[in-house]
């Protein structure tokens, strides 16, 4: 075989038509080994003698894409000093732009041997561990552009790639669960019609199933556990995983792009999968562990704030070096159109102390790619100081959890919640304005892959996590959630209208709040998890979304519960919605359409700056830009915004008072409204504020199962009184 010296640059497997160029780095490594990998269990090891700046390369003539790979690290083994190479160990190639096979957890793919964590296990790992793949980079992408949507336009709906198409009646087998999957017309056609501009995918990083999960019979189905940041997860792919991934991650983005929706991905670069000083050896841990992980005093063991074990060194230039590469690399080659950052404060941590100013922040200011599309920070981690919503940079939006919380608090009636409540509506100025950013830095959520599905929301008070095997103690016990008078599903009519009401006044207050809106995936047509609010390790029906079937008359069975019983009648209407259910997931599907498109169609909702609180110069109108309201119809006071008892508000909306200039300068106008919210359990009438428009018209009213269809609302004037249902949602219009 031929070995040429090759170049330094770039990091990884490079393919250039005629062969390709193998660089890696580690400044601890004495010795590389490139081991080309048969079909047969053999391999063909070359040595990396080229060095610069401690990355080892060669170029290799002839070797084409589908070729499997690894590194064996010949070094020191002395784990007192952070030192953990080990050339009986196969590599991955932290660079790999794919990833072949699965880990079958034997003891070969650990550093030493069971039960005894001070010894070296010398274990050839080859025949349990995965293997790095040369891709071809080549892809016709077409006329493919990135949809670039404003923010202020932006609607993102948050999905899991096998959860959201693994269940899809209009899918072909072969295609369920995976990239094509997602592409497959009657996906897109339900998320286009829906509104959607933006899908989030939960992690598509390749990652681990780690061992614990494996041995119970579970799986990490969420995929926070990465370890290849450069390739696509390759159990996601429909037709192969030597390169197959690749392509046809390509051709997704490339049809959800024709559709107008941007990609944007979960991506976790705050952890890799091996775990703390008893993880397994798969890739960074035997090339380089004291550069790539923060080491504690003792440098056997792992700093973790992020509660999985290990944490990437953010002060190293080439953990740096690889986050950066590996964002510009998934904006230029895979055309995402942004990130979501899973537990962000991580990647703010230097030393220990959480700075918005770290190194990593400075990269992506001036990085002419990545700081080009949209970020979006997880402002927390698990460590000390670790909440950080709102401290981000202005670059940056951040996934705001104090309005999760305060609009759970609100619709379960918790006391003093108005004032609170009012920040959040109008887009959070307390967290954001400060530092010259807008109301688009907060992305509006009331429930996400972590936690309560929304139907869960309103049908539990406790968690019911028996089926994840760790007697219900893993997942949050504080909530904010309410069952609204029977724990898990009913048969009590009452109650299951009280839980859609609630669930409509959700999805209204979330596409009515200023900032931008994240639905997440099955919500909208009532998806359940029993009660289940960890799902990470349930690759089953009970996390896969059931789609409404016109078809189905009737439910199937409740999927399994591990070791103990669900919670009480969680049979009866949790699995696919047939019948009176698959009525009322249609009907709330319809009704968090037009809620989505009540946004899109009025600016007033989607403001790219705040509320001024008074009159807007040269905007013609002496009313103020917005006004609050007790129900009787008169201003609100201080007494008002503090009283503990205080339920219920109506908030005035002036689309003739939008400071923001269009896209050419030119001035917006728009609709006004009227919102009126009655978190209180009984009925309450209010009273439509005189002085801020004559006639109106009902748009939205939560107490009603069905969409108000437009034009087709109660007219009402300035004077009336209007009866709201204990906690429901009134919205009115007033032409502009």
């Amino acid at each position: 075989m031929q070995v040429w010296p090759g170049q330094a640059y770039p990091l990884g497997a490079t393919y250039d038509g005629a062969g390709t160029n193998f660089a890696v780095f580690s400044e601890t490594a004495e010795r590389i080994e490139l081991c080309l990998l048969h079909d047969d269990g053999s391999e063909t090891a070359v040595e990396l003698r080229e060095s610069d700046a401690f990355v080892r390369h060669a170029y290799l003539p002839g070797v084409m894409p589908g070729q499997r790979y690894g590194f064996r690290v010949h070094g020191p083994y002395a784990p007192e000093h952070g030192q953990r190479c080990n050339s009986a160990k196969l590599l991955l190639d932290p660079y790999a732009r794919a990833v072949s096979g699965a880990i079958d957890w034997g003891e070969a793919v650990y550093g030493y041997h069971f039960g005894k964590p001070d010894s070296r296990n010398d274990l050839d790992s080859a025949p349990h561990t995965m293997a790095s793949v040369v891709v071809n980079p080549y892809f016709d992408w077409g006329d493919d552009r990135p949809p670039r949507t404003d923010y202020h336009r932006t609607v993102i709906y948050e999905a899991h790639v096998k959860g959201l198409t693994m269940r899809h009646p209009a899918l072909p087998d072969d295609l369920r669960g995976t990239y094509a999957g997602l592409a497959h017309p009657a996906v897109l056609e339900h998320l286009t019609e829906l509104g959607v501009t933006a899908l989030e995918l939960m992690p598509v990083h390749q990652f681990v199933n780690d061992h614990r999960l494996a041995d119970a019979g579970l799986a990490n189905y969420w995929g926070y556990n990465t370890i290849g940041f450069f390739a696509p997860h390759n159990t996601y792919a429909s037709w192969g995983d030597r390169g197959q991934q690749v392509l046809e991650f390509k051709s997704a983005v490339r049809a959800l792009h024709q559709a107008g929706i941007e990609v944007i991905l979960d991506v976790v670069y705050n952890h890799t999968a091996e775990g703390n000083h008893l993880g397994p050896t798969l890739s960074f841990r035997g090339l380089d562990n004291p550069s790539y992980y923060r080491l504690t005093d003792d440098p056997r063991y792992y700093m973790d704030t992020t509660g999985t074990g290990n944490s990437l060194l953010m002060r190293s230039p080439h953990v740096l070096q690889l986050i950066m590469d590996s964002l510009r690399y998934w904006v230029t080659e895979m055309h995402v159109d942004g990130f979501r950052f899973d537990l962000a404060a991580t990647l703010a941590r230097q030393f220990h102390e959480v700075d918005r100013l770290s190194s990593f922040f400075d990269l992506v200011q001036q990085d002419p790619v990545v700081s080009q599309v949209k970020l979006i920070a997880e402002p927390w981690d698990v460590g000390e100081g670790g909440y950080q919503v709102g401290n981000f940079p202005p670059l940056w939006t951040e996934w705001n959890g104090m309005y999760r919380d305060t609009v759970r608090d609100l619709w379960r009636g918790e006391p003093r919640t108005l004032a609170e409540f009012a920040s959040r509506l109008t887009g959070s100025s307390d967290l954001y304005q400060d530092d010259g950013r807008r109301p688009l830095a907060s992305v509006n959520f009331v429930t996400c892959h972590d936690g309560f599905t929304l139907r869960d929301l309103v049908s539990y008070n406790e968690k019911h996590n028996e089926a994840n095997g760790e007697n219900n103690r893993d997942g949050e016990s504080h909530n904010r959630s309410w069952n609204c008078g029977a724990e898990g599903e009913t048969d009590n009519d009452e109650i299951n209208a009280l839980r859609l009401r609630q669930t409509r006044n959700f999805i209204a207050t979330l596409l009515l709040s200023q900032g931008v809106p994240m639905l997440s995936h099955g919500d909208e047509f009532g998806r359940s998890q029993r009660g289940n609010n960890n799902a990470y390790c349930q690759d089953n029906e009970l996390s896969w979304v059931e789609w409404p079937d016109a078809g189905t008359t009737e439910a199937p069975e409740a999927p399994p519960v591990a070791d103990g019983e669900g919670p009480a009648g969680s049979g009866d209407r949790a699995g696919a919605p047939g019948g009176k259910a698959a009525a009322e997931a249609r009907a709330l599907l319809e009704f968090t359409r037009s809620m989505v498109w009540l946004r899109r169609d009025h600016p007033v909702f989607r403001r790219r700056r705040f509320f001024h609180g008074r009159p807007v110069e040269g905007t013609h109108d002496e009313l103020s830009d917005i006004n609050w309201f007790t129900p009787d119809g008169s201003e609100m006071t201080s007494e008002d915004w503090q009283a503990a008892h205080a339920k219920a508000l109506s908030v005035f909306l002036n689309g003739n008072a939008i400071s923001e200039p269009g896209p050419r300068g030119e001035r917006i106008a728009d609709d006004s409204f009227l919102l009126m919210f009655n978190a209180g359990a009984e009925e309450l009438e209010f009273v439509v504020p005189v002085n801020h428009g004559r006639q109106w018209q009902v748009v939205v009213d939560t107490a009603v199962p069905e969409s108000v269809r437009p034009g087709q609302g109660a007219k009402v004037a300035a004077g009336d009184r209007l009866t709201l249902m204990g906690r429901s949602m009134t919205v009115l219009r007033r032409p502009a």
